[in-house]
């Protein structure tokens, strides 16, 4: 390149910075926002068993049961959701999504034996179908690959977010409010939890923009830096086509795989995380909540160091196989010191902070090859058929700590699923994904 090359391109570059610094600023923190509010209302079923199990006398299959039994609703509506969200638009589908999964948690106010609890539980996963990967989509309409990896792994700072203050939130509803007005903790949590999902669900119709062109906090030239941007990143792309093209797409199934392993360690935490603690000899709703607060805060800072690093390298096969082997190593960990509340606080810290590093990057994988309407469809089979392992893993949690009476053969489990997901990453091709 030429030193007159050079110094034309610096400002060019200066200006595209600025303008998807102003474009992050605008989207991503509502973004975050919606997606606190969401995993709130989709794990505080892990603090409700701290009370709800033995209110309603609830096994812990019978619990983890209805904790997976959300991602079956997911599973069967998740694609065509996303395909809605791409027809009728961002603003109007999001907000549909988040009102409806406000009305259904708020419902669960009404379970009083394990049948409700079930039925309630498929019906918030079908209604908060298409949501996580919606936004994914979304994404997509606003940044290239190489500045994506970072503005998802901000997106998925809601994760530890929700648990930093979400758990000691929880705990403390389940304490102060338990026999308020004949209610129990675990019936006004749910109540109240679900009220900021029906606010922000209106908000979003009249926040968020369908895409580029219907931003008016942008200037046209403001507008033409961004398209420029994507047009160009979707020079790269493989698979820009129909929705069946994604099903016939082999990357997209290995992928299944590779996701399926990361959500195993992923909802483990999320909602056993209460469980994880008390076990330790922890005693009342709100110190348990302080302290499962602390895997999230530590995950939290992990997530947005390797986002940055991917993104400033271009390199994500082993900035995501890293932290897979991080969280293998914290689940073994935590298997080996559950006598101590301290020991498994840095165990479950470590296991957190891979484990919820691995999503946003492993993001940056399909994102990199698939386009169009291919995108949309595959991103929803990935994210459903990878999210059955939401169903699979608390259940299985529940199972053998029922069979066994050990919470360290499941932790065994889940390191061993961790560390499959980082080999079959591993063979993807470095030339399609490090963009």
């Amino acid at each position: 390149m030429s030193m007159s090359t050079a110094t034309a391109e610096a400002p060019d570059l200066a200006r595209e910075n600025a303008v998807f610094r102003k474009v992050v600023r605008r989207i991503v923190p509502f973004l975050i926002l919606c997606y606190v509010v969401s995993y709130l209302d989709r794990v505080n079923v892990g603090f409700a068993k701290l009370q709800m199990s033995d209110d309603l006398a609830f096994s812990e299959a019978a619990y983890g049961l209805g904790a997976g039994l959300f991602f079956i609703g997911y599973f069967l509506f998740e694609v065509p959701s996303n395909l809605i969200l791409q027809r009728v638009g961002a603003r109007t589908w999001i907000a549909r999504i988040m009102i409806s999964w406000g009305l259904v948690s708020a419902a669960f106010v009404f379970v009083n034996n394990e049948a409700t609890f079930y039925v309630l539980r498929f019906l918030l996963g079908a209604a908060e179908a298409g949501f996580y990967p919606g936004v994914i989509l979304y994404c997509t309409y606003w940044f290239p690959s190489h500045r994506r990896a970072r503005v998802i792994a901000m997106f998925m700072s809601a994760i530890p977010v929700a648990g930093i203050f979400g758990n000691p939130l929880s705990g403390w509803i389940l304490d102060r409010f338990d026999g308020v007005s004949g209610w129990h903790g675990w019936q006004w949590m749910f109540l109240l939890e679900a009220i900021p999902a029906l606010i922000i669900g209106v908000l979003t119709l009249f926040y968020l923009d369908n895409g580029v062109r219907d931003a008016k906090w942008l200037s046209d030239e403001e507008k033409t830096v961004v398209e420029r941007a994507l047009a160009e990143d979707t020079a790269h792309q493989t698979v820009h086509g129909k929705v069946w093209d994604a099903f016939r797409e082999p990357k997209v199934w290995l992928l299944c795989l590779v996701y399926f392993c990361f959500v195993m360690g992923q909802y483990a935490l999320t909602f056993w995380m209460p469980t994880f603690v008390e076990s330790t000899g922890i005693e009342g709703n709100l110190a348990i909540g302080v302290l499962s607060a602390v895997p999230f805060l530590t995950a939290l800072v992990a997530m947005n160091l390797f986002g940055r690093s991917a993104d400033k390298h271009r390199e994500r096969r082993w900035h995501l196989v890293i932290p897979s082997l991080m969280g293998a190593v914290g689940f073994t960990l935590a298997a080996s010191w559950s006598g101590s509340t301290v020991l498994s606080l840095i165990a479950l810290s470590f296991a957190a902070a891979g484990v919820l590093t691995c999503a946003p990057l492993f993001w940056s994988l399909p994102t990199a090859f698939l386009g169009g309407a291919a995108a949309a469809a595959g991103l929803a089979v990935i994210n459903s058929v990878g999210n059955l392992a939401g169903f699979v893993s608390p259940y299985m949690i529940g199972a053998v700590k029922d069979a066994t009476g050990s919470s360290s053969v499941p932790m065994y489990i889940l390191a061993f699923s961790l560390v499959v997901g980082a080999a079959v990453v591993l063979t993807t091709k470095k030339d399609v994904v490090n963009r």
